[in-house]
């Protein structure tokens, strides 16, 4: 039988939802080092997040780089005004 012990999160630590937050920073690159080096030590031990990356990384991969410019305006509208809702939520 295995017996968990939680030991206490540190400042340090991310959860899940803050790597979920942050994923498009992390995967662009423009975390702070002391930002993504928490992030990776989160990705050593979740493997639900370490998925979730993967997952990501490999729907970039497939779709490409969109540009602003190549949305029709009310395509556009639509996309800004889906993540302001989702924003305000």
């Amino acid at each position: 039988m295995t017996i968990w012990r939680r030991r206490r999160p540190r400042a340090s630590d991310v959860a899940c939802q803050e790597l979920v937050e942050l994923v498009s920073d992390y995967l662009e690159g423009t975390l702070s080092p002391h930002d993504r080096a928490r992030i990776d030590a989160h990705l050593r031990a979740c493997d639900g997040c370490s998925e979730y990356i993967a997952q990501m990384r490999r729907t970039i991969e497939l779709t490409g780089r969109l540009q602003p410019e190549a949305l029709e305006p009310a395509a556009r509208e639509r996309l800004l005004a889906a993540f302001r809702e989702w924003k305000a939520t």
